[in-house]
Protein backbone atom coordinates (compact mmCIF):
# COMPACT_ATOMS: atom_id res chain seq x y z
CA UNK A 1 0.00 0.00 0.00
CA UNK A 2 1.26 3.69 -0.87
CA UNK A 3 0.58 7.00 0.86
CA UNK A 4 -0.03 9.69 -1.98
CA UNK A 5 -0.14 13.70 -0.03
CA UNK A 6 -1.77 15.91 -1.84
CA UNK A 7 0.08 19.46 -3.26
CA UNK A 8 -0.06 22.41 -5.06
CA UNK A 9 2.11 22.98 -7.97
CA UNK A 10 3.72 26.69 -7.36
CA UNK A 11 5.69 26.42 -10.63
CA UNK A 12 6.89 23.96 -13.55
CA UNK A 13 10.11 23.80 -15.64
CA UNK A 14 12.41 21.45 -17.52
CA UNK A 15 15.06 19.94 -15.82
CA UNK A 16 16.87 17.49 -18.27
CA UNK A 17 14.11 17.08 -20.36
CA UNK A 18 11.64 15.86 -18.15
CA UNK A 19 8.71 17.86 -16.41
CA UNK A 20 9.19 18.73 -12.76
CA UNK A 21 7.41 21.51 -10.81
CA UNK A 22 7.88 22.37 -7.26
CA UNK A 23 5.00 21.84 -5.15
CA UNK A 24 4.22 23.29 -2.03
CA UNK A 25 2.37 20.45 0.67
CA UNK A 26 1.02 22.57 3.14
CA UNK A 27 4.25 25.04 3.90
CA UNK A 28 6.88 22.73 2.48
CA UNK A 29 8.23 22.37 -0.73
CA UNK A 30 9.74 20.05 -2.70
CA UNK A 31 10.96 19.07 -6.72
CA UNK A 32 8.44 16.69 -7.66
CA UNK A 33 8.63 14.98 -11.25
CA UNK A 34 5.12 15.82 -13.10
CA UNK A 35 5.98 13.35 -16.26
CA UNK A 36 3.10 11.51 -14.75
CA UNK A 37 0.38 14.15 -15.21
CA UNK A 38 1.80 16.23 -18.29
CA UNK A 39 -2.33 18.05 -18.34
CA UNK A 40 -1.31 19.44 -14.70
CA UNK A 41 -0.61 23.48 -14.87
CA UNK A 42 0.42 26.13 -12.03
CA UNK A 43 -1.79 26.16 -9.06
CA UNK A 44 -3.54 22.82 -9.41
CA UNK A 45 -2.90 20.31 -6.97
CA UNK A 46 -1.55 16.87 -7.45
CA UNK A 47 -1.40 13.77 -5.39
CA UNK A 48 2.28 12.76 -5.11
CA UNK A 49 3.98 9.30 -3.82
CA UNK A 50 7.84 9.34 -3.59
CA UNK A 51 8.63 12.09 -5.61
CA UNK A 52 6.19 11.21 -8.52
CA UNK A 53 2.87 13.05 -9.27
CA UNK A 54 0.96 10.45 -10.03
CA UNK A 55 -2.67 12.25 -10.79
CA UNK A 56 -4.28 15.73 -10.21
CA UNK A 57 -6.77 16.37 -7.59
CA UNK A 58 -9.69 18.87 -6.89
CA UNK A 59 -8.75 21.53 -4.85
CA UNK A 60 -11.89 21.31 -2.26
CA UNK A 61 -10.79 17.17 -1.91
CA UNK A 62 -7.14 18.51 -1.42
CA UNK A 63 -7.69 21.22 0.76
CA UNK A 64 -10.29 17.78 3.15
CA UNK A 65 -7.40 16.03 2.68
CA UNK A 66 -4.72 18.32 4.34
CA UNK A 67 -7.15 19.27 7.15
CA UNK A 68 -7.48 15.47 7.85
CA UNK A 69 -4.19 14.37 7.56
CA UNK A 70 -3.70 17.69 9.93
CA UNK A 71 -5.92 16.47 12.65
CA UNK A 72 -4.18 12.80 12.47
CA UNK A 73 -0.96 14.97 12.92
CA UNK A 74 -2.35 16.14 15.96
CA UNK A 75 -3.59 13.18 17.83
CA UNK A 76 -1.42 11.90 20.64
CA UNK A 77 -0.65 8.37 21.14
Amino acid sequence: MCLGIPGKIINIYDEDGLRMGKVDFNGVRRETCLVGVPDAKEGEYVIVHAGFAISRMDEQEALETIRALDEIDGLSC
